[in-house]
């Protein structure tokens, strides 16, 4: 079953978020120590209005396990769902990440992290969470979702394309060369 995320379920979503990431969680962050990166993602996924709130966020759940987690948002209200999250790193961690470039834009509902226990993938949970995600940015009105794919993972870039994404154009974010990929909607 796919619900909207609760404050309750960060033990469980705050790993999936880092998980998604990969190296991109240490270099957002500017921390080393995964115990600290997962204090952080647990804190703003509690909180509301960051890029990483529960209310961003959907979960695949099943007898009371979360097996995946979809975060998502406004493409234009990207900058100012990231200020807390920049702010509490600047304070907290000393971090000046304040240039980390954009990976979404006004006019998409981006989906920002998908991800899915690695005992559970390839049961189909993340093409659910990725058709959930679609179905919300079409509730909210949106037109268009889009997404990042690493341009070396082939096998993520085959399954949005089978779902009917298309790369729009090449992105380079914090490092990384990336394809930005969109998805029409009705």
């Amino acid at each position: 079953m796919i619900r909207p995320a609760k404050p309750a379920d960060t033990e469980e979503v705050a790993p999936l978020i880092i998980q998604a990431m990969d190296k991109l969680a240490k270099k957002l962050t500017n921390v080393e120590d995964d115990e600290i990166i997962n204090q952080i993602f647990k804190h703003f996924f509690q909180q509301k209005d960051n890029q990483y709130s529960y209310q961003n966020t959907l979960v695949f759940e099943d007898e009371g396990k979360i097996l995946g987690s979809l975060n998502a948002y406004d493409g234009s209200k990207l900058l100012k769902l990231r200020q807390p999250f920049l702010a509490y790193l600047a304070e907290h961690y000393q971090a000046n990440n304040t240039d980390q470039g954009t990976e979404t834009q006004s006019g998409e509902f981006y989906l920002d992290t998908i991800s899915v226990n690695p005992l559970a993938q390839g049961k189909g949970i993340g093409k659910q969470l990725i058709k959930a995600g679609i179905d919300w940015a079409e509730q909210l009105g949106h037109h268009t979702a889009g997404l990042l794919v690493e341009q070396n993972n082939d096998r993520a870039l085959k399954l949005y394309q089978n779902m009917g994404f298309v790369i729009q154009n090449e992105k380079e974010f914090m490092g990384g060369l990336y394809h930005h990929m969109i998805f029409k909607i009705k």
